[in-house]
């Protein structure tokens, strides 16, 4: 993953009256937690524009002080209405040590299903996993190339090394269903093949069909004398 590096100040005081002076002022009270030792702090409210609105997952260093702090950025809290970043929750963790986060999910190739007429369906954008920093990915890559028209992709059937996918094994993450349009096209298709057959069957049974009306064999032609 990406290493993102912030600049923090430290509170001197934690409480709602703080946080909103801090807020007047362009600033987002912040809170580092993990390992025991809580560290509250604030950031420029325009150093969060560049990190916070991306799928993208990083590791941010804060430097608060004296301190330099390795983190996951594990909630945000914005503005109902402007959406400004109004709090931040990080969590520290030690490098050597698993930890949590969830990873965006990107897509390579086309469908074969969709090339047929299907509509693939990405029911995930992100999924949660463990490992150490060090062997977490920037996303997790999946190839669609070969998924047909009723396929799917699973969480059990992701496999990166030295990573838990933390998800429900049977959670749906893409599949490719048949639309309306592909069915009534199919339709079409063995009707046509059906009116084919029909027509051949009706050529070949009256083939050998004496014509209605016809003259008839006279009684007795053949009929030896008596």
């Amino acid at each position: 993953m990406k290493t993102v590096s912030l600049s923090g100040s430290p509170r001197e005081n934690v409480g709602k009256k703080d946080a909103k002076g801090l807020r007047n002022q362009g600033q987002v009270p912040c809170v580092a937690y993990g390992g025991g030792e809580q560290i509250h702090f604030y950031i420029d409210e325009r150093d969060f524009a560049n990190v916070v609105f991306t799928p993208d997952t990083n590791v941010f260093e804060i430097t608060v002080g004296d301190k330099v702090i390795n983190t996951l950025l594990q909630d945000v809290q914005y503005h109902p209405v402007s959406d400004r970043v109004l709090h931040a929750d990080f969590l520290k963790f030690n490098i050597d040590k698993p930890v949590r986060t969830s990873l965006p999910i990107r897509t390579n190739g086309s469908a074969i299903g969709v090339l047929k007429g299907g509509q693939m369906k990405q029911l995930m954008r992100k999924v949660a996993i463990m490992a150490i920093v060090d062997d977490i990915p920037d996303y997790i890559d999946v190839d669609i190339s070969k998924l047909d028209i009723g396929d799917s992709v699973k969480i059990r059937d992701m496999k990166v090394d030295k990573v838990k996918f933390l998800d429900h094994p049977e959670n749906l993450i893409i599949s490719v269903r048949v639309t309306r349009i592909a069915v009534e096209e199919e339709e079409e298709e063995e009707e046509g093949e059906e009116g084919e057959e029909g027509a051949e069957g009706e050529g070949a049974e009256g083939g050998d069909k004496p014509a209605e009306g016809g003259a008839k064999p006279a009684e007795g032609g053949n009929k030896p004398a008596e």
